[in-house]
């Protein structure tokens, strides 16, 4: 079985899921109150330079500033130094960002005070969704995706992805890209253009050099700070992307949205047309496929595998952590091998996990330590190849002596688990609140401080969650009743569910 890819559209979201061999392999979500912002084009407005961090805040319209380094500042100098520096092999249409920005940083010779004013109007690109508290990460390199090409209006440089292995291709599709190209300006070839012909490329670099004109002329006539060029939705971002020769098949649930793919197609990959169909059951998509199942499990902390182990994961504001445990897998010859095949079977579920939870950042995996070198290389080699799959860049250490793995996702957008979830009220996300029985000695604490300042009121009352007026009224009766005598002053004790567990008032009445 190969690929799928299922859209599921109500009137407040849209949700894609992209199926490999059955399984869903990765998730996006979209909200028409919260869409995302990744590709769309500002004209921003720089309102603070930061010459210890080398970074400028940007305002782009939005409830918080962008933040732009200053190796994502596109200058004269900074420009021709990013062309000659380029590596023309190692450039691949989803790693150009980061390839950009490393190059980027080589490249810039000035402080950012040199190249941005506070008050300057700057044309920059969303690289980053805001994450957390943090706003956009932007750049002023813009790129502007096409079917078959990237187009870089600010590096004059041609590059094929990596993913084309044939040399003849490569140089086949440089050459088409280069009898074309306007002087000062660059295309990245995408992995979809293997096999394309000429006529199809060149209108692609016509389309793309349109739609720059067309953008520049609009952030030639609006104010600072406003929208420019948003990117295209979810929808057809996923045909553009996501949509190949290796998918079996794109399904939707939506006519409209059915009618809108078609049209897309039409124009421009007539060839997968065929590969198009309206969803025709009654049992909502996601749930035909067992796709909802598998959200479910995302959300999970604790995942389980085959054998009876399990994986953990946590994730904190700076990192994510995985820890791995045989559970109840107690193998059959000795613990190494016990050990070695857990830890193996975690690779695959981890890497899975990775990929349908959107994890990004850096990834800390705790693996079960092994003993000997060779274990540790297996599980080392089997991590290598389950992150091949991965379209995302990825960057790893070898296990450590403690059984550790060091390792970076490239992260554009917010994890699957931050899209759909949000902290729990009741313990502000994180994780524990304080016991009952900790809640009613602060309680008596408290109650021992506010009888000792007042002499004249005679009365204290105490407003508190039921369940630490429990312990308070039954364990701890006996201590009440000597405050009470101690201090001569009556102790009334009133439960309220409206509480917090951890909320309580202690106030003195005449």
């Amino acid at each position: 079985m190969g690929s799928e890819i299922l859209i599921d559209t109500t009137s407040h979201e849209t949700r894609v899921a992209l199926l490999e061999n059955g399984s869903v392999a990765e998730l996006y979500v979209e909200r028409e109150r919260d869409k995302g912002i990744v590709g769309n084009i500002y004209k921003g407005l720089v309102t603070k330079i930061l010459p210890g961090m080398q970074a400028a805040f940007v305002d782009l319209g939005l409830r918080r500033a962008g933040f732009l380094y200053v190796a994502d500042v596109e200058s004269v100098e900074g420009g021709d130094s990013l062309e000659k520096l380029v590596d023309e092999e190692s450039i691949d249409d989803d790693k150009l960002l980061a390839e950009r920005r490393r190059l980027g940083r080589r490249a810039v010779d000035y402080p950012i005070e040199e190249l941005l004013q506070q008050g300057q109007d700057i044309l920059v690109q969303v690289s980053k969704e805001p994450i957390g508290t943090k706003g956009a990460r932007v750049t002023s390199y813009i790129t502007l995706p096409g079917r078959y090409l990237v187009f870089m209006p600010m590096v004059d440089h041609v590059g094929v992805s990596r993913r084309i292995a044939n040399e003849e291709e490569r140089q086949r599709l440089k050459d088409i890209v280069r009898e074309a190209k306007a002087p000062g300006v660059g295309f990245i070839v995408r992995t979809v253009s293997e096999g394309v012909d000429r006529q199809e490329i060149h209108s692609d670099m016509a389309f793309l050099t349109r739609l720059w004109e067309d953008i520049q002329k609009r952030a030639m006539a609006i104010p600072a700070p406003n929208l420019v060029h948003p990117d295209l939705n979810i929808l057809l971002r996923t045909v553009r992307d996501l949509f190949t020769s290796d998918v079996d098949r794109l399904i939707l649930d939506s006519p409209q949205d059915y009618e809108t793919c078609l049209d897309f197609v039409r124009s421009y990959l007539p060839h997968l047309e065929a590969k198009i169909q309206l969803y025709p059951g009654k049992e909502p998509l996601f749930e035909a496929y067992g796709v909802e199942l598998e959200i479910e499990r995302a959300l999970g902390r604790k995942i389980w595998l085959k054998s009876g182990g399990y994986i953990v994961i946590d994730q904190t504001e700076a990192l994510v952590a995985i820890d791995v445990n045989t559970g109840r897998f107690v193998g059959r010859r000795n613990p190494e091998e016990t050990i070695l095949q857990t830890n193996l079977e975690a690779v695959k579920e981890i890497v899975y996990q990775l990929r349908l939870r959107n994890i990004g950042g850096i990834i800390i995996i705790d693996f079960i330590d092994m003993e000997h070198e060779e274990s540790r290389e297996k599980v080392y080699n089997a991590l290598l190849n389950a992150l091949r799959s991965d379209r995302s860049r990825t960057r790893i250490t070898k296990i450590s002596e403690l059984g550790l793995v060091e390792m970076t996702r490239k992260r554009v957008r917010e994890s699957l688990g931050r899209v759909l979830c949000r902290p729990c009220p009741y313990c502000d996300g994180s994780g524990a609140i304080k016991s009952a029985a900790t809640i009613c000695y602060e309680i008596l604490r408290e109650i021992r401080r506010a009888a000792s300042t007042s002499q004249r009121r005679r009365k204290i009352v105490v407003q508190l969650h039921p369940v630490v007026a429990d312990i308070l009224l039954e364990e701890e009766r006996g201590y009440l009743e000597t405050l009470e005598e101690q201090f001569q002053k009556q102790i009334v004790i009133k439960g309220d569910y409206d509480l917090h567990e951890e909320q309580y008032e202690v106030m003195l009445l005449s």
